[in-house]
């Protein structure tokens, strides 16, 4: 029997000594894709960013493992050669710094190995072709001018390629038309497999009509209040935060 690709057991985290996760706990195994709905001020981003190891983010109780190791005793740069990704909601510019370029280091730092320039394009060439992206887009600037689809599929197209084993997406759709929401779920479904768990945080079920979860989990005050399968989406589509609030007592 494998390990869990991630196990979080009884997490708490505070940020500027508020307490914002009250005793998380969750298991994606490999293959599988979870997605955590809450509303604003739930926790969701915290989750993702102490995953990720943001300084800002102290835990104070629980336990992470990712692959059987524990991952909060892992530096940041670590935790991304590991195979965990984090697709941020708001991806800053790097002026100066295309987009292939980045790739060619993030993959060096990823794989030990470091690819020719010809060889990186190549590889990404292939990815963007995939993924329906123009050329073009590998020699500008790393989000510098992008638009908001694009800023979100060049996260895509970063899972691409350095093919982590868990992404996590933290708000992936947040600001997206429909077309840039239809582009960025194509390009997940085509990284979804066996060898790789996803982990999509999101306020609403619309990104969820094109990626089909395994299982939905709702937080709220930063915990975990009720799991299941793509019926629970449905579900808070129907009565919102508020009336699950109600029903659970919560």
């Amino acid at each position: 029997m494998t390990d869990p690709l991630l196990q979080i057991e009884g997490l708490t985290a505070n940020a500027q000594n508020l307490e914002i996760l009250h005793g998380i706990d969750l298991t994606i195994n490999h293959g599988e894709i979870h997605a955590i709905m809450g509303p604003n001020g739930s926790g969701k981003s915290t989750l993702a960013n102490v995953l990720a190891g943001h300084p800002q983010y102290r835990v104070t109780g629980g336990r992470v493992l990712f692959n059987g190791e524990d991952l909060l005793a892992k530096r940041p740069d670590e935790r991304g050669r590991r195979g965990l990704f984090l697709a941020f909601q708001n991806p800053e510019a790097i002026p100066g710094v295309s987009v292939v370029q980045f790739l060619r280091q993030a993959l060096s730092n990823r794989t030990g190995v470091d690819l020719t320039v010809l060889e990186l394009r190549l590889k990404v060439m292939d990815a963007m072709k995939a993924l329906g992206m123009s050329s073009g887009f590998a020699d500008r600037y790393l989000n510098e001018g992008f638009s908001g689809g694009e800023r979100k599929r060049n996260e895509v197209l970063q899972m691409a390629v350095l093919q982590p084993e868990l992404a996590v997406m933290d708000e992936t759709d947040s600001g997206l038309d429909i077309d840039a929401l239809k582009t960025v779920a194509e390009g997940v479904n085509r990284l979804t497999g066996p060898e790789r768990g996803f982990l999509i945080i999101t306020h609403y079920q619309r990104l969820l009509d094109y990626i089909t979860p395994h299982f939905v989990h709702i937080l709220l005050d930063g915990r975990l209040v009720e799991s299941g399968g793509p019926e629970v989406a449905a579900r808070l589509e129907t009565d919102g935060y508020e009336g699950i609030r109600q029903q659970l007592g919560v």
